[in-house]
């Protein structure tokens, strides 16, 4: 189900003068708590926050965001994986702990595969290509420059195996260019040295590179989900400048315990999606960038299912391992 759906759907209800429906059935016993595996502030943590809030005014229950940082998001999963299926604990889930680590990390503290249930896609927001103030202008030119200084230009990142990293690694596939990766402890710190110009460029998350490019500290070249968000409608895409297909957004959805009761996975992922198709959530997500949420239990654990099949082909064959 995709955005422009959600939002069709809000018009016809807005046009009736009447509230969305929302779904009935079972709800979880309460409080709800819904693990977020990294700080307070961040992408992740103020997504979560929308749709908690959402769901603790229509269900009438506590919903609370818990924030368990560390590990890119695997101390959360961990701790999702092994809650009582009930409902009462939710994972707002990532990229990183759902769709990369599995390729990554020969041992987990759990599966991505078996100990999950898929709840409802939030949506996946793009990074984006951007440069040091005295790096390249556009995506041409800093091609150019690859070809001319193959392994020499800086692409900061978030840490080796981050989804940054991750979208450089698949830049350098699909052009047949190599860089110099130079990994981070945090994206906070990537961007002051970009900035700066110790490092010459880098794949960044949409939120958090939006600040700066808006300041015109930063240039950005492309952005890299497979069409252009309302948030950035001027910057075209990396699969239009020649690399069809190139998509490496950042995403996030809704998890819980994988023996979550059918019905009761039903009525959370109806919930959902009335909640993505209110007028200020999608106000709220289009800031940053975050779209294409939404459907079925079952879109969204197919979707995740073909990230970790995508992330392992690219991690085996860059061959990819994180630092020891």
């Amino acid at each position: 189900m995709q955005r422009r759906h959600f939002m069709t759907s809000v018009a016809a209800v807005a046009a009736l003068g009447a509230p969305p429906s929302f779904a009935q059935g079972k709800l979880p016993a309460g409080p709800v708590r819904i693990l977020v595996g990294f700080s307070a502030g961040g992408g992740t943590d103020i997504l979560a926050r929308i749709v908690a809030n959402k769901l603790n005014t229509l269900w009438g229950i506590p919903v609370v965001v818990e924030n368990k940082p560390g590990a890119a998001g695997l101390i959360a999963a961990a701790e999702a994986a092994k809650a009582a299926p009930d409902g009462s604990t939710l994972m707002l889930g990532h990229i990183n702990p759902l769709g990369i680590a599995p390729a990554l990390y020969a041992k987990l503290n759990y599966s991505a595969e078996r100990d999950f249930a898929g709840i409802a896609l939030i949506g996946q927001t793009p990074q984006v290509l951007v440069a040091a103030p005295k790096s390249a202008d556009s995506l041409a030119a800093l091609l150019a420059q690859l070809k001319r200084k193959p392994g020499e230009l800086s692409f900061g990142s978030s840490g080796t195996g981050s989804a940054q990293h991750l979208a450089l690694a698949l830049f350098e596939q699909a052009a047949q260019v190599s860089a110099l990766h130079v990994p981070y402890r945090g994206a906070a710190n990537v961007m002051t040295d970009l900035m700066g110009g110790q490092i010459d460029y880098a794949f960044e998350g949409m939120t958090t590179a939006a600040p700066f490019i808006k300041s015109g500290k930063v240039k950005a070249l492309a952005q890299t989900g497979p069409r252009r968000v309302k948030a950035f409608a001027d910057l075209p895409t990396v699969a239009e400048q020649g690399f069809a297909g190139f998509n490496a957004s950042i995403w996030f959805g809704l998890v819980g315990p994988a023996k979550m009761p059918a019905d009761l996975v039903a009525r959370i992922n109806a919930d959902v999606n009335q909640i993505l198709a209110l007028p200020d959530v999608v106000a709220r997500l289009e800031e940053f960038g975050a779209e294409d949420g939404g459907g079925s239990p079952a879109r969204f654990d197919a979707f995740m299912k073909d990230e970790r099949t995508k992330w392992a082909a690219l991690v085996k064959a860059r061959g990819i391992k994180l630092e020891s």
